[in-house]
């Protein structure tokens, strides 16, 4: 038996949240998910649930909602070392790049403050730098 969903109004396209995706994405990310199951539960066309899979994984779904102090992960970091040319001039440069999870990226070239450094990572990541 099949479901069929009765849309009045002129509007003819269903519309979800960005949290609603989210929740779908995640849902079918489980081990045990299959993504047609997930879509067929949710009444999402299974075409549009891995278009939504795949914004996530770029981070362009959208506006995340914010994240609790348990759902804070890490990424592995890993230093190379300089090239010599470079050593020589140890201190007067550097690049650090971090790409935030919303899609915003922080470049940061040569000395910086870690004051000022510790601040701007605050202010793009809602407030959780330390």
């Amino acid at each position: 038996m099949s479901k069929v969903s009765i849309l009045s109004g002129p509007e003819r396209r269903r519309r979800w949240s960005t949290i609603e995706k989210l929740r779908i994405v995640e849902e079918s990310q489980t081990p045990s998910a299959s993504v047609v199951d997930v879509a067929r539960r949710h009444d999402v066309h299974p075409n549009l649930l891995t278009v939504w899979r795949r914004q996530a994984r770029a981070g362009s779904l959208g506006a995340v909602a914010p994240r609790q102090e348990s759902d804070v992960q890490f990424a592995a970091v890993s230093i190379a070392p300089e090239p010599p040319a470079l050593a020589a001039r140890a201190g007067t440069s550097g690049t650090i790049e971090i790409a935030f999870s919303s899609g915003v990226q922080l470049r940061v070239t040569g000395a910086v403050d870690p004051a000022t450094l510790t601040a701007a990572v605050a202010a793009l990541s809602g407030g959780r730098a330390r």
